[in-house]
């Protein structure tokens, strides 16, 4: 198992310490991540290990909402916007991650009560607790943030409800992101659903899902599986052995949950924080194998 492991971080760590060291250019735009080829913008570009900002960095920027996408954009320190979907009343998708309304803006109720006329009028209330300075703003749509971002950065787009999956498929085809948005869900036939569609299918699992996966068998329609940092080291060691081709950890939020995801094999890192890990290279393999018990 230590020989196991050691040998793994090494094909991992590596690549992650030049990918996390992005920085921005003197335009004011991201700096190209250090290992794209000048290819067309697709998944199968991504770096050897990949940084996700989940919600946006929501530790960072108001989760789900537009100024926070394109500020995490601009700021490059990871390669992938993360953004959660809620279906309107007219089966319109907005970006939301709660089924209510209540958390996260200044209104209460149903997202799926609503109208488009009626999401206009609601705004997002940005937590006091987060750096920098933010205002109120409305919640995008879908269509508003594939319009802004589509082929500028890859995109993860997680279907809360899979009833809206034809009307998400129409939206990312229609503007040729077919191969640079990854649509998830925990489901694995919602899964094998979205694979079905031409699109690429990204599954998420928690740790106690895990205990009792059998991820191998997901390999011929999941592009990415997306695991628990929580889980067991063997699970996700099973994980990192299924044949998925990208194994991502989430939610990650210290330099030490990353270097022991690394260090055991995953090759992408979905986290609030994307500043802050950037600003803390992976520690020497050594060290994470003893903080592993190996």
């Amino acid at each position: 198992m230590v020989a196991m492991v050691t040998r793994i971080a090494l094909t991992g760590l590596a690549a992650a310490a030049s990918a996390v060291s992005l920085t921005l250019t003197g335009h004011g735009g991201p700096a190209a991540p250090l290992e794209w080829g000048g290819g067309p913008l697709t998944v199968d570009s991504l770096p050897r290990v990949t940084y996700v900002a989940h919600r946006g960095g929501a530790r960072e920027v108001p989760e789900n909402s537009m100024s926070g996408l394109t500020a995490a954009y601009r700021r490059g320190t990871a390669q992938v916007l993360d953004f959660d979907t809620r279906l309107l009343r007219d089966g319109t998708p907005v970006v939301l991650h709660d089924a209510t309304l209540d958390r996260t803006t200044h209104r209460s109720g149903a997202v799926s009560a609503l109208g488009p006329r009626e999401w206009r009028g609601v705004r997002l209330r940005p937590r006091a607790s987060l750096p920098g300075s933010w205002r109120p703003e409305r919640p995008p749509t879908v269509a508003e943030v594939l319009d802004r971002l589509g082929g500028r950065i890859v995109l993860m787009l997680e279907a809360k409800d899979p009833r809206g999956l034809d009307r998400l498929a129409a939206l990312i085809r229609a503007r040729g992101l077919t191969r640079s948005v990854l649509v998830n869900t925990n489901d694995p036939e919602v899964a094998r659903r979205v694979h079905r569609l031409g699109l690429l299918s990204q599954l998420w699992r928690s740790a106690r899902q895990l205990r009792t996966d059998r991820p191998e068998r997901w390999r011929p329609y999941v592009d990415v599986l997306d695991v628990d940092v929580k889980a067991r080291d063997v699970d996700l060691l099973r994980a990192v052995r299924s044949g998925v081709p990208r194994v991502w950890a989430h939610t990650v939020v210290t330099p030490g949950q990353r270097d022991r995801a690394l260090a055991l094999g995953c090759n992408g890192i979905i986290t609030d924080a994307p500043g802050r890990l950037a600003r803390h290279p992976v520690r020497p393999i050594g060290t994470v194998s003893r903080a592993l018990g190996r």
